[in-house]
């Protein structure tokens, strides 16, 4: 996948972009070009930066200033790992370049804003979306920020998929090449449009997840339509996982059913220990001749109405995917998706969340349309359309964001989390990780873990 990556970025560089762009792209860190983009006081700032697949290191950099009149510079004081990060961390996301700033879950205060920012100030709390939006274009009109038409011009995205998603921070150059929020500060184009106010009564340990997982999961739910009475099957115990699995229960759902298994079977126990109602389903322990199918179809006759993809596509489990996986012929397996496709009832909704970046083999197209299941790509979630219903949620109770953190860490030592996570080690669920310029913990929230 490096090749693959590398000749994107050069494909890229031959083809040019798509017009349209209305901020500044491909600037990943400010030491890129210092006098652009660094901050004239010459201030540094500690970095999780991209140094090669599987290698993340922790670096000193320029703080970014403002260069477009709608920027805000945010004070990061939390920030997180996602799943879809180690999809960068293992080269699987074409277009990444060495030094690239990661992460797309962030929150802090503001330091500075450009000239046309009038509605945020210095010092006020806000989580950013993890998507970067214009706020005015035809998808943006209509909250649907992660599809937004002007912040990424990238034109091999555009080939593959007949469309751009919005740009997103710290996701490579494929989604615009923006520098991410593991960091000490980060710019944010069109601050007014991507940053939420938080309020007093919702701690950074509660707010943070707005930017992406809280809303990446409800969409997940309401997109693909689970409802009272329904049966869900969800695929990965992991952060997503686990909240779709609470949002189903909200959402009317009779029984959700999440299956996980190997090296990351522990997350099963955590997410019973935080929803008891959960029924859980451990793929290692299968006995010969039986299938995730199989079972499911014996938990629930006829199997789950409603199946939800919370893994992601780079995960092979047969020889023959991870051959082709390694050999370039494919770039995600379909085994999750065909598995979804078996396990639910005919005329049943299966939805994708969890990250596909290009083609896969071996489809079972055929027990799609002959049982006319419903196959519904989630997309990335559009976190503006419900971020503010989310964070009413929070403040009244009804949902909880604390039920998968697990651990608190400092972002000098996130590249053993990076490490620690990938091997799905130490029971790292959620994280929040801490910065110079954050609050002391909030009563109820992890201690401060340390691996020095």
């Amino acid at each position: 996948m490096a090749a693959v990556s590398q000749s994107a970025n050069l494909v890229e560089k031959a083809i040019g972009h798509v017009d349209g762009g209305v901020t500044e792209q491909n600037m990943t860190n400010p030491e890129r070009d210092r006098e652009a983009y660094g901050d004239p006081s010459g201030e540094k700032m500690k970095a999780l930066v991209w140094m090669g697949k599987n290698t993340v290191q922790v670096v000193e950099t320029l703080k970014p200033k403002v260069i477009e009149d709608r920027d805000v510079i945010l004070k990061v004081t939390g920030s997180t790992i996602c799943g879809s990060d180690l999809h960068l961390y293992h080269g699987s996301v074409v277009q990444l370049q060495k030094g690239d700033i990661l992460g797309h879950e962030f929150c802090g205060r503001v330091d500075s804003v450009g000239p046309a920012v009038k509605n945020l100030k210095t010092g006020d709390r806000v989580v950013a979306s993890f998507q970067i939006a214009c706020g005015e274009c035809m998808y943006c009109q209509k909250k649907l920020s992660s599809q937004c038409e002007r912040t990424n011009t990238n034109k091999v995205e555009n080939i593959m998929y007949g469309g751009r998603t919005a740009g997103m921070f710290g996701y490579s150059h494929f989604t615009g090449g923006f520098a991410g929020g593991q960091a000490e500060y980060v710019r944010v184009p069109y601050g007014e449009v991507n940053l939420l106010p938080l309020p007093d009564d919702v701690p950074d340990e509660r707010g943070l997840y707005l930017s992406d997982v809280l809303s990446t999961s409800w969409n997940c739910v309401v997109d693909t339509g689970v409802k009272e009475g329904d049966v869900v099957a969800i695929w990965g115990a992991g952060p997503i996982g686990q909240m779709c699995a609470e949002m189903s229960f909200m959402n009317g759902a009779k029984r959700v059913i999440v299956i996980d298994g190997g090296a990351a079977a522990w997350r099963l126990d955590l997410v019973k220990s935080k929803t008891p109602k959960v029924e859980t389903l451990n793929y290692t322990d299968l006995a010969k001749g039986e299938t995730v199918t199989s079972k499911l179809k014996e938990m629930e006759h006829g199997g789950p109405d409603v199946a939800l993809e919370c893994a992601a596509g780079e995960y092979a489990k047969g020889m023959g995917h991870k051959i082709e996986l390694a050999l370039g012929l494919e770039t995600d397996t379909s085994e999750i998706v065909n598995e979804m496709i078996t396990s639910v009832k005919s005329f049943g909704r299966c939805g994708i969340t969890g990250v596909y970046v290009g083609f896969t083999n071996h489809f079972n197209i055929g027990g799609l349309m002959e049982r006319g299941i419903r196959l519904i790509g989630n997309g990335q979630a559009p976190v503006h359309l419900y971020w503010k219903d989310l964070l009413k949620k929070l403040q009244d109770g009804s949902l909880d964001s604390s039920i998968m953190l697990t651990h608190r860490v400092n972002i000098d030592e996130m590249d053993t989390l990076y490490e620690k996570f990938d091997a799905r080690a130490d029971n790292i669920q959620k994280v929040f990780v801490q910065t110079r310029f954050s609050d002391p913990p909030a009563p109820g929230t992890p201690a401060l873990t340390s691996w020095k």
